[in-house]
């Protein structure tokens, strides 16, 4: 019999930060003496059908009574409260970052996720979440008492150092093509920026929303940097490796993150960081690997990255410190341990006690 059973709505193989993380858990657990059960949900979360909802409802009914369900935020944030309260299972929200918090939502769907969610996470038995920002944005907009609540922060695999030295710069940014990676906002900096050499890719899935991709590949165009800026998609493991072992500086434009992986991957790999004030970016970018501007300000990134670019010495001593820092990241396998602690904790226990 499992001792959790993760529910996870969607594409598990989806190339986000998200699944990454439910993959590594998934693979990780058991070598913490967790037995882990793979619970598929319907992938229209977090704007399910009747039927989706159903569906799910039946799913979680499947699960062994002495089992722990861990339901992934995408679900749990939109689930029925008396759903999780009434189900019989110790129920655990993983919560990456607030739904009502995506960018470009429209405000009345933005509304309606927030009061779901704040309602969902008090109905389940305790919550997880995988960054210390997002649990501070938990406890004190969605009252999550901090006492059921657990920060698992996103692991990080070792990884070689990049050798940083392209000619011109090469500049990369790793995340899906969505409003929220604020990619239009890092085009029009690099606009300000075509005096300088440099030349950047832009790595992430252009399949997702579709729209957004045809505007940015728009806005590149009309820039005149089509032969600077390259969408390269979404890439096999091999080809981001390589992709990072080319990059110069690392940069992230984000205009919200819950935690935002990429910045610990480049980390790991000693990039200079250029990154918006978001996510684990002043928990774990210290302020010597990195330039951090306020999210959405277009002119504070092209000064960020035009003080990078202007000076070579500088992204030495950047690159160094990026290095040092990453070498003390917790691994995928201090993930596990906090969320099967987590789990042990609840062994046992009665549901809703």
């Amino acid at each position: 019999m499992p001792d959790v059973v993760f529910a996870i709505p969607g594409d598990l193989a989806s190339p986000t930060g998200g699944y990454a993380y439910a993959r590594r858990m998934l693979a990780d657990l058991p070598g913490q003496g967790v037995d882990v059960v793979y619970r598929p949900l319907p992938g229209a979360f977090p704007f399910p059908s009747e039927a989706d909802v159903a569906a799910t409802a039946a799913a979680l009914a499947a699960t062994p009574p002495d089992a722990v369900l861990l339901i992934d935020g995408l679900a749990c944030g939109v689930l029925p409260p008396a759903l999780l309260r009434d189900c019989g299972r110790r129920c655990v929200a993983l919560v990456h970052h607030p739904l009502g918090h995506e960018t470009g939502l429209a405000e009345a769907d933005s509304q309606r996720l927030l009061a779901s969610e704040k309602a969902a996470l008090a109905a389940v038995d305790a919550v997880i979440t995988s960054s210390v920002p997002t649990g501070r944005v938990l406890v004190s907009e969605f009252g999550v008492a901090p006492g059921r609540l657990t920060v698992a922060e996103p692991g990080t695999d070792p990884a070689p150092r990049a050798p940083a030295r392209g000619e011109p710069p090469h500049l990369v940014s790793v995340g899906s093509v969505s409003p929220r990676k604020g990619y239009d906002v890092l085009v029009t900096a690099l606009a300000k920026l075509v005096v300088l050499p440099w030349r950047a890719t832009i790595v992430g899935s252009l399949e997702r929303m579709p729209d957004e991709a045809a505007r940015l590949r728009a806005a590149i165009a009309e820039a005149g940097l089509g032969e600077r800026i390259a969408l390269a998609g979404t890439c096999e493991d091999a080809v981001l490796e390589r992709l990072y072992a080319s990059a110069d500086v690392f940069v992230m434009a984000s205009r919200y993150e819950g935690y935002g992986m990429a910045l610990t991957e480049a980390l790991a790999r000693g990039l200079p960081i250029v990154t918006t004030r978001v996510g684990a970016a002043d928990e774990r970018v210290p302020d010597a690997a990195g330039l951090k501007v306020p999210p959405g300000d277009a002119d504070a990134l092209c000064d960020a990255l035009a003080t990078v670019l202007g000076d070579r010495e500088r992204r030495l001593a950047m690159a160094e410190a990026s290095w040092r820092a990453g070498q003390a990241l917790p691994r995928w396998v201090d993930t596990a341990a906090v969320i099967a602690g987590v789990v042990r904790s609840l062994a046992g226990r009665e549901k809703g006690a």
